[in-house]
């Protein structure tokens, strides 16, 4: 299974999702996010669910409910804002920006309650085409700003 990876210079990467344990896997994630991150937020961000009509609740089907990871403390460092993470968020309504690389990453009920996983490939690939037309358009619009 497979997660999204949105850059701050709106670079969509596709990575798949780690095996091993718990501690190996956070370790993996907190790579991806990158910029020194120790610890990782869970984020639902409204408009992922609204705008681009993702699953908000784990469902019987790993992956089909998505969530978004972001630095915990991504605002305490030097970083440049997510505009795809921003704008999911509503930063347009409340003024408190994402920073920093997000992680787009699937949910499913495990033994111990709610896990993370990949994405499941129907939800990866609507999600990977909506991701792409974002940016597309965001990249639009900054140029025609310049």
């Amino acid at each position: 299974m497979k997660l999204i990876k949105i850059s701050t210079d709106l670079e969509l990467t596709v990575h798949d999702f780690p095996t091993g344990t718990h501690s190996e896997q956070n370790d993996y994630l907190r790579g991806l996010i990158g910029n020194g991150c120790e610890l990782y937020e869970h984020v639902m961000p409204e408009r992922l669910y609204t705008d681009l009509n993702m699953k908000d609740r784990p469902t019987k089907i790993p992956g089909q409910c998505v969530s978004m990871l972001i630095d915990e403390e991504g605002r305490l460092k030097p970083n440049t804002p997510n505009l795809i993470g921003s704008y999911l968020y509503k930063t347009d309504e409340h003024n408190q920006p994402i920073v920093g690389n997000v992680l787009f990453v699937g949910e499913e009920w495990s033994g111990d309650g709610i896990d993370f996983c990949g994405l499941e490939e129907k939800t990866f690939k609507l999600l990977e085409l909506e991701l792409h037309n974002m940016i597309m358009a965001m990249k639009a619009t900054m140029e025609v700003l310049k």
